[in-house]
């Protein structure tokens, strides 16, 4: 998917387009989609440079401001407030093995990245995007993720998401489109339906149909009638609160600090030792671009 380029328009500054990338589900989807392939034998790279690969190539496509927000543990803060939220365990270890190599690599090839600890990579892309939409300088962020979470962080057409997989751009009629609330909803209509990926079963009764229809009539859940989710109530709000994702992280402090100026000089030695030689001609032609 060719990703959203700078442009300039006559005498106008040049305008900003921050592409926001979820490096776990990217390292889970060169996973296994190498796995369909390689019969279980697991090259111990092999999903880190399919993430690189995809990353040069948005960079070749344009791309000029690039940040990648990676779970450096999969357990975080929601963990003590949900006992079934998600945790590292059944994560295959051949997978697991490649969580810091793909940080590392990205580092080393002059790429922005966010490991996270406390917090996850949603928070991060949540975080990184509040800070980059109050850049008057920049024209649209781009949330390149499927999470379902990430949608609350669409605003308009100037922060959308973007599923890779699907090819789909979801603006805010998107989102309203595809859940049937706005994006500022999500959270509340996530804690009525829950989220299995994340390990919290939403309420008793309430599917996605009733959850868009009591959002759209009361909006917020703080806001719903007592007499609406009865008991339900206190627990719809604690799934609320593992739902909404945090904007408030310190990530940087000036946009032009995700701007891509070339690999590092680590990158050359990582590259060879990994055997991936293309991919680093590949990152030196471009840094030789920016100069020209």
């Amino acid at each position: 998917m060719p990703v959203v380029a700078n442009r300039k328009a006559g005498k106008r500054r040049p305008t900003v387009i921050v592409h926001l990338v979820d490096g776990t589900y990217e390292l889970f989807r060169h996973f296994y989609g190498l796995r369909r392939f390689n019969k279980g034998q697991d090259k111990p790279l092999g999903a880190v440079l399919g993430v690189l690969t995809t990353v040069i190539q948005m960079i070749e496509e344009k791309a000029t401001h690039v940040g990648v927000a990676t779970d450096h543990i999969i357990e975080s803060f929601r963990n003590q407030l949900w006992p079934g939220y998600k945790t590292g365990e059944g994560i295959d270890p051949a997978l697991r093995a490649q969580f810091e190599p793909l940080e590392e690599a990205l580092a080393a090839m002059g790429v922005v990245v966010w490991p996270m600890v406390e917090t996850e990579a949603d928070d991060a892309l949540a975080s990184a995007a509040h800070l980059a939409s109050e850049d008057e300088r920049v024209e649209k962020v781009c949330i390149w993720t499927p999470d379902k979470d990430l949608a609350q962080c669409v605003r308009a057409d100037r922060v959308v998401q973007i599923d890779r997989k699907s090819k789909a751009i979801r603006d805010e009629n998107g989102v309203r489109d595809k859940f049937g609330v706005p994006p500022a909803r999500i959270p509340d209509f996530l804690a009525l339906v829950g989220d299995t990926a994340d390990g919290y079963p939403g309420l008793d009764g309430v599917g996605k149909a009733t959850a868009a229809k009591l959002v759209n009539k009361y909006g917020a859940i703080e806001a719903f009638p007592p007499d609406v989710l009865g008991e339900q109530q206190e627990l719809a709000l604690k799934f609320k609160e593992l739902a909404t994702l945090k904007t408030d992280l310190p990530l940087f402090t000036n946009v032009d600090q995700l701007r891509w100026a070339g690999p590092t000089p680590r990158f050359a030695a990582w590259a060879t030792a990994a055997g991936a030689g293309k991919l680093l001609d590949r990152a030196q032609k471009l840094a030789l671009s920016l100069s020209e």
